[in-house]
């Protein structure tokens, strides 16, 4: 409980036309209560809350608090987001209005529970709970990753924190809030028959909004576009769970129309849960008969951009993805993992797959999916247009979801589709019954392969039921879809230690260079001009004043390792980028294996001291070949790379880094210093040693399995 708390509104009038009439409220002491119809004093009131019980508390029905601009801080300016704590606005109460406040510097900005008919409307909760992210544009760090699947005990606020946090209450109305600086914009738990709209809650580095078992709510016309993590466009895309619109445990009946959800982890993840699939215990008599995230209607939103899937929803029912825009999704367009009964139609599926993990690649991908129709899309030089299979699954079939409601991989449509441009148009594994039906080809690379498994009937024409139109009411007066049109692109998502850059402050990128003889620093910004002040450094820069956006190119002056840091101003405000150039002459054998390195000591010793497939010299080891290959002679699975150079340094105490998918060794002088012989992500190691001056020889081996490769090489004096 609190130390202290002060009543507010005891000698106020009761009705709220005669709100503007009273004395404006000023919020001095932790635990200021208001139970009346309250305007508060214009100006910033700094409250941290010390109980975590509120720094402000709303208590009553049928009342409202009216901030008019002001702002609530939680925090120090000093202060680092992974630190805040406590809740600005604690909310109980039925039918009460809350509008016009400015929250930041909280672990949950404003948190409502118990108040059906609330609404929140003009409210800033930008500036709370962010975690400082670990993974670099080199590496992913695990340790960013989200574990969403567990809420019913707050996990998401206790963990994650939140602008908005609304819960166990229905009829709720939340509109203009916005959210940037934070990791998640708007949650809302066991929310039911509410309004989102006009909200932006973007450039997040978790969710827009978080929805837990929340049914029946019209979601329309906001943006929730940049809320992301785990990305590092051309080296890494995993996303780590973070999503635009996430929607774990049972979320159905939900209408999710015309939104900009574009540059997320997923655009869409949505997820049965742990209870449907039987993975948690349930309650007694819980039937798992068609249990997950039902019957919900996207349509007419942009779900593109996503590192990772444009739609994710799984273990699901009824679902109807509608006119939708899934362009340049890294992974897929849709997945739809054990999904049934869905309709995908009339949707723009473009450029999607680049960077597909495997056979996971592309337009629409369904694993284990049934009675799913996927109709009238337009689908346009991805990977792969459709991709249909079942694979062996025990660790899902065997759940209590599984044994009663999986039928198999079978009885799916693909109609009336146009491909154009597609590496592969569709692709059927260990499918039945599958009906692909007067579809078009153009220009792709191939129509149909399917494996001796699979069935299937392929005719020009069948006799098709008309597609109904559904009828639905997008409210709001926003128009967010195509509105970041200028940042269309995954380039486009730059990540910073705290989450997405949001290309409206000034930023140096990347503040820590790693390049071989040059690399390039980008100043970003929404205009202005910058120039180097400092540098420091046996380097040169291209320009010493320009443009902003613009960038500079940092090279060596001579061969060798050279650290330098560098100094830019952008108006009045100061940045710095620091690093190190490594400039060395570099022989480099690609060779070809068919013995697993791992498990194949003396093969790997044989191959290696053979002649390569491929060679070639180069100043740098900064080879990030994504699902691509070094060398048409060597495809991009199952290769290895042996590189060697001779290096002139100083004496002194030196840290080796290197990135790498997969295995990674690093001699110097014969003395092995980095040995991770495994199968990996990207993943960074280091090591430091102290060198005597004068030569040393440096000998890397790696080798690629599947998927990603890459392999990079640094030296830091340290």
């Amino acid at each position: 409980m609190k130390r202290l708390c002060v009543m507010v509104g005891a000698a106020m009038a009761c009705s709220a036309g005669s709100l503007l009439a009273q004395t404006a409220v000023r919020l001095e002491r932790d635990g200021t209560k208001i139970t009346r119809d309250t305007k508060v004093a214009p100006g910033t009131w700094r409250l941290p809350d010390a109980g975590d019980d509120g720094a402000v508390l709303i208590a009553g029905d049928g009342i409202t608090v009216d901030f008019g601009g002001a702002e609530l801080v939680g925090c120090t300016d000093e202060q680092p987001p992974d630190t805040y704590t406590g809740k600005g606005i604690v909310l109980r109460g039925r039918n009460v209005t809350l509008r016009n406040a400015k929250v930041r510097g909280y672990k949950v900005g404003i948190y409502a529970t118990e108040c059906p008919g609330l609404t929140i409307e003009d409210v800033d909760v930008s500036g709370n709970y962010r975690k400082r992210l670990l993974s670099t544009p080199e590496a992913e760090d695990g340790s960013d990753w989200l574990f969403p699947h567990n809420n019913d005990d707050h996990e998401w606020m206790k963990n994650y924190g939140a602008g908005l946090y609304v819960e166990r209450a229905d009829g709720v109305t939340i509109r203009r809030v916005r959210a940037r600086h934070g990791q998640n914009g708007i949650i809302i738990d066991r929310v039911n028959d509410s309004k989102i709209y006009d909200n932006d809650c973007s450039f997040l580095s978790g969710w827009g909004l978080a929805m837990w078992r929340s049914n029946g709510n019209t979601i329309t016309r906001n943006a929730f576009d940049f809320c992301i993590r785990g990305y590092s466009h051309g080296v890494y895309n995993r996303g780590q769970d973070s999503a635009g619109i996430l929607m774990f445990e049972q979320n159905s009946r939900n209408l999710i129309a015309e939104n900009s959800v574009t540059h997320g982890g997923d655009g869409l993840f949505g997820f049965a849960g742990q209870e449907a699939l039987g993975e948690k215990p349930a309650p007694a008599g819980f039937d798992h008969t068609r249990k997950g995230c039902n019957d919900n209607l996207l349509i007419g939103n942009d779900f593109s951009y996503a590192a990772a899937h444009g739609i994710e929803l799984t273990f699901s029912f009824g679902n109807r993805f509608l006119r939708n825009r899934l362009v340049g999704n890294a992974i897929c367009g849709v997945w739809g993992g054990y999904s049934q009964d869905t309709l995908i139609a009339e949707n723009e599926i473009a450029g999607n797959g680049e960077m597909g993990y495997g056979l996971e690649r592309g337009g629409v991908n369904i694993e284990h999916g049934s009675n799913n129709v996927i109709r009238k899309n337009r689908f346009s030089k991805n990977r792969c247009g459709v991709h249909l299979w079942w694979d062996e699954d025990p660790g899902f079939v065997d759940k209590p979801w599984g044994k009663v409601n999986h039928p198999g991989s079978t009885k799916n449509v693909i109609a009336e589709n146009t491909f154009d441009g597609d590496n592969l148009a569709i692709h059927l594994r260990e499918t039945t019954e599958t009906a692909i039906v007067d579809n078009r080809f153009a220009g792709v690379g191939e129509e149909i392969v399917a494996d001796e498994k699979s069935r299937a009937s392929i005719t020009d024409k069948a006799e098709l039921a008309p597609l109904t139109e559904p009828r639905y009411e997008a409210i709001g007066q926003t128009r967010p879809v195509g509105a970041r049109k200028a940042l269309w692109g995954r380039q486009n998502i730059i990540m910073t230690e705290w989450g997405p850059y949001d290309f409206e402050s000034p930023l140096v990128y990347p503040q820590k260079v790693a390049g071989g003889p040059e690399a390039v620093v980008r100043v970003l910004g929404t205009g202005g001009s910058f120039r180097v002040s400092e540098l420091k450094g046996n380097v040169r820069v291209s320009e010493w004043k320009g443009e902003v956006p613009g960038k500079l190119l940092v090279r060596a002056v001579e061969r060798g390792v050279h650290p330098f840091t560098l100094g830019i101003e952008v108006g009045s405000q100061k940045l710095r980028a620091a690093g190190v150039l490594v400039w060395l002459d570099w022989q480099v054998a690609f060779y070809r294996w068919k013995d697993d390195p791992r498990e194949n000591a003396e093969a790997w010793k044989k191959l290696i001291a053979g002649e390569p497939a491929d060679r070639v010299r180069t100043t740098a080891i900064d080879f990030k070949w994504g699902g691509g290959a070094p060398s048409a002679k060597t495809g991009p699975d199952h290769f290895g790379t042996v590189a060697t150079t001779t290096m002139r340094i100083p004496a002194g105490a030196y840290r080796i880094v290197t990135v790498s998918d997969d295995g990674i060794r690093v001699w110097i002088d014969n003395r092995l210093l980095i040995d991770d012989w495994t199968w990996h992500p990207p993943k960074e190691n280091a090591a430091d040693v102290k060198l005597e001056a004068g030569e040393h020889h440096v000998r890397i081996e790696h080798f690629e399995i599947d998927g990603l490769a890459q392999l990079q090489f640094r030296i830091e004096p340290q």
